[in-house]
């Protein structure tokens, strides 16, 4: 009857375990899905010269594929977490018992026990299993390890927790941890650096490298012995490198370039309407079209332009203002700009900004981040007097400050005007550089890309370049004169010229050199608004337009990214090019997943050179523009430079065209601009779009933006002349060669003398320059004097 009992007792037992195991097993995975496996990998962008510009990731990643991982680094691993790696079948049976046997004493001292796990084992538990420390969990462990190094290969195995495993320091895999604790790639890693990485596995808190450096220099030095004693590395390597300091970064970085932010986040947004979520897992390799030397170029013009704006407008007063400067006035000073809005704080773009105290009126500061005795300073005498005839200063303000050359202080406030900058390879459309506004630490706001403005007269080389393709000629001839409209709801409309002066009959270089809003108008009357608009949009300075007069003079909203695009036609002869950020993309496996240039290689080029011409490639982009054309609106342009609104850009002494542009009320000021390699646009205005101020125009806003970023970017470069077309005419009018298309050009001239450069203005004789009716502003005794003049151009075309 015992006997009975005794082996119901054993088979119920027997049952009641294999119910355990069917329970605890039944989600097992079966290893070969790890076969295909890899950890979510960083996209990682980079400039067009090779920098790292930008990362995007769910976990910071850089994975390296086996063949790529230096021998130090996989034997420093190997010697500190399973030496016998290569040796076992997934367990180490002796190091399982070495660990059973530590982990008695562990107990017994109540420290945490050893997992004694293999290479392969934590491969395990880090890819398909849960963190938890329990007997079930480490039997999956073992059962799965074994199935692994049936599916895998050793080498695989190490490639998966060499590019897996967590070395803290926001680093998952080597890739990671040796950029972000060294700055470097693996291969470049010194064996000291490699033996401490190999330390991070037991816990990279336990060995923080500033917080306990102590511990992670002893533990990385074991691990070189444990590395020499193996063999892997000789006694006097070994012995070396443990002399060698533990020195790291302060920080991770995502990357040491912080310039291009605003090129990065746009890059992001453009990148997921390709790939979706993947770019955060997919371990992409990005090549932008980013040009870093022009992207800080851009930068600094953009933020001292802005400065420099704000500055005309007065000083607006102190951030902040403490009751007395007494012993630890730092921390209250910080605790009131903790409490600033974003848009008020020193930018991350402006190291050099400190904060200070005003100790008097007078100018005198204290520092807050300087050692004791050279903490004391004053500001400049002209900022003083600046910021007397602001808001003024008195004791306790909190204040901005920079040092300049001479050990004085200069004042500081972040400007309320915002602004971009675009720059842009017209034969290319490759955006080499980008500002979206002054601090993208203050704003994440792209007013590149996003900020729809009116672009005022930087709207009109489209208006000219319609006409031009039309029936005008650069010999023709429009009123600069009065003109007025009747609306449909019976409201008369007379656009003005911003001087209020009219100049009579002109050319249309003229027209486009001065900015005439009147002829402008005028000009686009004759040509018909419809065809107009459809033709500015064909151009790509607009996406719609209704065909309504005021738009000639630029209402018709449109971004700096656009308008900038557009102008590339004037330089490439023509074509409408695709603006673009990011020029190539790869799959981790160096597979070309994208490519921005889509045109066809024709017959040849895939043969080596054999001395006969190589092939053409079309150019980039679409014809949109009579190549003349554009090359009429590139030479009136020039004027521009030379003779117009933008006569200060030429003092930079290279060929150089562009067009400034200032709508109405002064919300918006433009300048557009090119050499025969690089196209830019500036835009400057406020947030809100309320006035920037009294004469505040493309010439004086914009401008000087242009200049400062075209003296940067053009420095030391060869000087290039604009390419003229080959198939033009090209004929003397009024002392400027003008290109015509063959069949257009004039005859016979009449030569009259240019009014623009006569003593005296036109008056204002016409009303609408097509009917000849004088207006009674103008005297009786001028009308004959004025009419004769008409008369003697009328053999050219006048309208």
């Amino acid at each position: 009857m015992a006997g009975v009992v005794l082996m119901s007792l054993v088979a119920v037992a027997g049952f009641a375990i294999a119910i355990y195991a069917a329970w605890l097993f039944h989600d097992l995975p079966d290893g070969n899905e790890i076969v295909d496996y890899r950890p979510p990998t960083s996209t990682r962008l980079f400039a067009w010269d090779g920098t790292l510009i930008g990362e995007f990731a769910q976990e910071r990643r850089i994975f390296i594929p086996y063949n790529r991982i230096p021998d130090r680094i996989s034997h420093a691993f190997l010697a500190a977490e399973d030496r016998n790696f290569f040796n076992h079948s997934g367990v180490d049976v002796g190091g399982l018992s070495r660990a059973m046997v530590k982990n008695v004493i562990n107990f017994v001292q109540g420290r945490r026990l050893e997992g004694g796990s293999t290479i392969t084992q934590q491969v395990a538990k880090n890819v398909l299993l849960s963190n938890e420390r329990t007997i079930g969990r480490k039997l999956k462990e073992f059962i799965l390890a074994r199935r692994l190094e049936t599916s895998l290969t050793k080498e695989q195995i190490l490639e998966l927790y060499l590019n897996d495993i967590y070395l803290g320091y926001r680093s998952n895999g080597i890739g990671t941890a040796a950029y972000n604790y060294f700055g470097k790639s693996v291969d470049q890693l010194t064996l000291a650096e490699a033996a401490y990485l190999a330390a991070l596995p037991k816990g990279p808190h336990n060995y923080h490298p500033i917080r306990r450096k102590d511990q992670a220099i002893a533990r990385r030095n074991w691990i070189l012995g444990e590395m020499a004693s193996v063999g892997w590395v000789t006694k006097a390597e070994a012995e070396a490198a443990m002399r060698e300091d533990l020195v790291v970064q302060s920080a991770p970085q995502r990357t040491k370039y912080r310039d291009a932010d605003f090129f990065v986040s746009e890059v992001e947004r453009r990148s997921k309407a390709l790939f979706g979520e993947d770019i955060y897992s997919a371990g992409y390799y990005l090549k932008t079209t980013l040009d870093p030397k022009l992207q800080t170029a851009a930068r600094i013009a953009l933020m001292d332009g802005l400065e420099l704006y704000d500055r005309r407008h007065g000083w607006r007063g102190a951030w902040g203002n403490i009751s007395g400067i007494n012993e630890g006035w730092q921390q209250e000073a910080a605790a009131v700009e903790a409490k600033l809005p974003e848009r008020r704080k020193a930018p991350f773009e402006r190291p050099d900004w400190q904060v200070a105290v005003v100790e008097r009126a007078g100018g005198a500061i204290r520092l807050a981040e300087a050692p004791a005795g050279e903490n004391h300073g004053n500001l400049r005498a002209s900022d003083v007097a600046w910021a007397q005839g602001g808001a003024g200063l008195k004791a306790g303000d909190l204040i901005y400050v920079a040092r300049d050359a001479t050990g004085a202080y200069a004042l500081k406030q972040v400007p309320a005007v915002n602004g971009a900058l675009v720059a842009i390879d017209p034969w290319t459309g490759r955006v080499v550089a980008m500002v979206g506004g002054y601090s993208f630490s203050l704003s994440k706001f792209n007013r590149a890309t996003q900020a729809k403005r009116q672009p005022g007269s930087a709207i009109k080389p489209f208006i000219y370049a319609t006409a031009l393709e039309g029936d005008f000629t650069p010999a023709s001839i429009v009123v600069d004169g009065p003109i007025t409209f009747k609306g449909a709801n019976g409201e008369s409309w007379s656009p003005k010229n911003y001087s209020r002066t009219y100049y009579g009959p002109q050319t249309l270089r003229k027209g486009l050199e001065l900015s005439r809003n009147a002829m402008t108008v005028r000009l686009a009357d004759k040509v018909g608004m419809k065809t107009v608009a459809a033709k500015v949009v064909q151009y790509g300075a607009v996406d719609s337009m209704e065909p309504y007069l005021s738009n000639a003079l630029g209402s018709t909203e449109t971004t700096p990214y656009q308008l900038t695009a557009a102008y590339s036609a004037f330089v490439n002869g023509g074509r409408r090019i695709k603006p673009h950020l990011i020029e190539l993309v790869q799959d981790y496996q160096g597979k070309v997943i994208y490519r921005a240039d889509q045109r066809k290689c024709p017959a040849g080029c895939t043969r080596a050179f054999d001395g006969t011409e190589s092939p053409r490639l079309t150019p980039e982009g679409q014809q949109v523009m009579d190549p003349i054309v554009a090359y009429q609106i590139n030479s009136f342009l020039q004027g521009v430079v030379q003779r117009g609104t933008a006569a200060r850009a030429s003092a930079l002494g290279i060929p150089l065209g562009g067009k400034t542009g200032t709508t109405n009320e002064y919300r918006s000021a433009w300048f557009v601009g090119f050499t025969p390699d690089l196209v830019a646009g500036v835009f400057v205005g406020f947030d809100d779009n309320r006035s920037l101020g009294e004469s505040e125009t493309g010439g004086s806003a914009a401008l000087p933006i242009f200049i400062d970023f075209m003296a940067s970017a053009t420095k030391n470069k060869p000087v290039k002349d604009f390419r003229k077309p080959k198939d033009a005419v090209y004929v003397s009018i009024r002392g400027h060669e003008e290109a015509f298309r063959p069949g257009t050009e004039p005859k016979v001239i009449e030569r009259a003398p240019d009014v623009v450069d006569g003593p005296k203005p036109y008056n204002e004789v016409w009303r609408d320059g097509l009917t000849g009716q004088p207006s009674n502003q103008a005297t009786p005794q001028d009308q004959p004097k004025k009419k004769k003049y008409v008369d003697e151009i009328e053999e050219e075309v006048l309208y």
